[in-house]
């Protein structure tokens, strides 16, 4: 590598700091907000909104669930306007605390029998912190690991903050499967009380989080827009300007990334009380079989990421939308087979094709915006496509399911399928954009629009 290119974008130690910076962050959020989804399907029904039932008690949790879909959007603009303003490091440092403050106070919520209606106001005021994290964390992790790196290397530097879901479904599912083993699959001691331990477990990684994200400077790039714009007189723009600059983008990244977001919550969240209700598979099996599903999750991830920085990121989404649709109808007859194999190819087979969307979007979006308002931008189409895709995938599930079986459902996911495909096939190729500076000859041709 050249003296200016080491400069520009970090020697081999600091892209090595990088990746473990971002990949360890998102690994710690998304464990936070996994944990939360996979008590939602196992616990909180009883806990939390006993008094309503299996079914109204299942859909009310995942209506809380869903909560934070809906404060991620508030959370990309709050902390995208704090991320482009004073810098990608402090941001991140901020929404760990907030994401890890949050999860550790529900682990201590006592029960509706103990509280009444005081314990589900506190769990969702509790989630909205966690959504208000989340939506500030994926963008800041992404545009680290982006502006650092090389210009044609964005993809396999994206792999580090992308891995995160996938290691920490794992964390997820193992750490409700160590305490499910200790207290028992019948003992009423997990629902009493052994659910709350990963919650409260995750201070720790919390505290390794922050020590590593600690250990980062700012990004080059965010260093040299700063100091351009402490130098030059004009007004800086409102954080609402990426809105009016570039509303194509967001709202055609939001859509194609939809699905994704619809399959990963279907996957990791409905189909664990799928699995345990409809199907009557054992808790510890389904936690199990997570474990598993979250490996091939992962290579997914790392294969699609490395194959966007050939043949470009577009090309790899659109193939994953083309995947879903088929795949949306074929889920749950596979699934209905009722064994854990069968369980094992939807669970496993749903987060695949999650991960070849999603392992290319941690560098698709950083290059479709602007670096004045890029953590804004990026942040604001994630959650976008998390609000339509996530936040709705878990509950209409349910109702889908009660109303008129699980082959509604199949419609569903196919739906969200059709409406990523169209979004994706009317979004640019952003592969070879540079994100700052003078445009590279590909990117004439496809521009990141110009800020006036």
């Amino acid at each position: 590598m050249s003296r200016t290119t080491t400069e520009a974008h970090g020697d081999a130690k600091t892209m090595r700091r990088v990746a473990f910076a971002s990949g360890t962050g998102t690994t710690i959020e998304f464990y936070d907000f996994f944990i939360y989804g996979t008590a939602a399907a196992l616990v909180f029904p009883t806990v939390f909104f006993p008094a309503l039932g299996s079914t109204a008690g299942t859909v009310a949790s995942f209506a809380t669930y869903a909560v934070a879909f809906g404060a991620r959007p508030l959370g990309a603009l709050l902390f995208g306007h704090f991320g482009d303003r004073l810098g990608r490091k402090t941001t991140l440092i901020t929404t760990l605390l907030l994401m890890g403050v949050a999860t550790v106070l529900i682990g201590l919520i006592p029960s509706s029998d103990s509280i009444g209606v005081a314990a589900p106001i506190i769990l969702i005021a509790l989630r909205i912190c966690q959504g208000l994290a989340v939506g500030g964390e994926w963008a800041g992790a992404t545009l680290l690991a982006a502006e650092y790196a090389p210009p044609t290397k964005r993809g396999l530097y994206a792999i580090f903050p992308q891995l995160g879901p996938a290691i920490a479904f794992a964390l997820s599912s193992g750490t409700f499967l160590i305490v499910n083993q200790f207290v028992g699959e019948t003992s009423d001691a997990f629902v009493t009380w052994g659910w709350r331990i990963p919650f409260i477990a995750s201070a720790l990684l919390v505290l390794v989080g922050l020590y590593v994200r600690l250990k980062v400077e700012e990004t080059p790039v965010f260093k040299r827009q700063a100091a351009e714009a402490a130098n030059n007189p004009a007004p800086k723009g409102s954080v609402l300007e990426v809105f009016w600059k570039q509303p194509r983008e967001l709202l055609l990244a939001g859509g194609a990334l939809a699905m994704m977001f619809a399959f990963f919550y279907t996957g990791t969240a409905y189909l664990t009380a799928y699995g345990t209700t409809a199907l009557g598979l054992e808790r510890g099996t389904v936690l199990s079989l997570g474990i598993g599903a979250s490996v091939i999750f992962a290579a997914s991830v790392i294969v699609s990421n490395l194959y966007s920085d050939r043949v470009g990121r577009r090309k790899v989404v659109i193939g994953s939308c083309v995947l879903s649709i088929p795949w949306g109808f074929a889920l749950f007859p596979i699934l209905d087979n009722g064994t854990p194999l069968a369980f094992f190819i939807g669970l496993s087979l749903t987060l695949c094709i999650m991960g070849i969307s999603y392992g290319p979007a941690g560098a698709l979006l950083p290059e479709m915006f602007q670096t004045r308002y890029r953590y804004t931008g990026a942040g604001m189409a994630y959650a976008i496509a998390a609000v339509i895709g996530g936040g709705t995938a878990p509950i209409l599930a349910t109702d889908l399911t009660a109303d008129h079986g699980s082959g509604a459902v199949g419609w569903m996911l196919a739906g969200f399928g059709l409406l990523s495909l169209l979004c994706a096939l009317a979004m640019p190729e952003t592969q070879h954009r540079a994100l700052e500076g003078q445009p590279t000859p590909t990117e004439k041709r496809h521009p990141i629009p110009e800020t006036a």
